[in-house]
């Protein structure tokens, strides 16, 4: 199957998500202190991290004003993404490392290995690119780059269960798209936006998983806790801890 998401490697397509989209996903803050939370009751320090498909560094910059003096691994395909994480990341930049490979493919690992085991393996809206047997291996990867009691946790697009339900929640975004351009004092339409994110060119990348289909891989890989801890028709924050005995 070739790949659909090389869209992402386009600075145009890099430039608009993250000026025109990234700010408008709806429960963004929220998806986020609910990752923080289920990190923390953890209740250890994250020495080591990695953040899968890492983008902007929206979810290490989070991870940092909680763990300021951990080190990461950002890994993304698209360079493009890497430099604006570079950029945002900049004050953190001696304890990071960027690594432009894709973990579509089992070659990833050979740029994280060598510094495993790791507290917490993190991803937002990218896993969802990869076929659903290419998921269930890379979940499997995680689990042993994790340390005992490590944590994966993954901020996701995900399948609606019917028609219905995902015009729900395509509404939903589109709506919160509207209020986010309001704000930035853009004069589109919500007609326009609508259009645009209907059409939108990265929309054919999208290999959309149900939830619970997942959860229920993390348990049979053999997570404990596995579960969805958030959700919002197709925006789910969920993942799974690696037993510590």
């Amino acid at each position: 199957m070739t790949r659909q998401d090389t869209i992402w490697k386009s600075d145009s397509l890099v430039k608009t998500f993250l000026e025109g989209v990234r700010g408008g996903i709806p429960f963004a803050t929220e998806q986020i202190e609910i990752m923080l939370r289920v990190i923390e009751a953890r209740g250890e320090q994250v020495e080591r991290f990695v953040d899968l498909g890492c983008g902007s560094g929206v979810l290490t910059q989070a991870l940092f004003s909680r763990y300021p003096q951990a080190t990461g691994t950002l890994v993304d395909f698209s360079e493009p993404m890497l430099e604006a994480a570079r950029s945002q990341l900049s004050q953190h930049a001696a304890q990071l490392s960027f690594v432009n490979q894709d973990f579509g493919a089992k070659g990833w690992l050979s740029t994280v290995t060598h510094q495993a085991p790791f507290d917490v393996i993190m991803s937002a809206y990218a896993i969802h690119h990869q076929p659903d047997e290419r998921k269930r291996e890379l979940y499997a990867e995680i689990f042993d780059l994790l340390k005992p009691g490590g944590f994966f946790i993954n901020v996701e697009h995900v399948a609606s269960p019917s028609e219905w339900i995902e015009t729900l929640s395509d509404e939903l975004m589109i709506d919160s798209l509207h209020t986010f351009h309001t704000r930035q004092g853009t004069s589109q339409s919500r007609d326009q936006i609508a259009h645009d994110f209907v059409h939108r060119p990265d929309k054919a990348a999208n290999i959309l998983t149900p939830v619970e289909v997942q959860c229920e891989w993390l348990r049979e890989i053999g997570f404990q806790d596995a579960d969805c801890y958030f959700k919002v028709f197709e925006l789910a924050v969920f993942g799974g801890r690696k037993r510590s005995w």
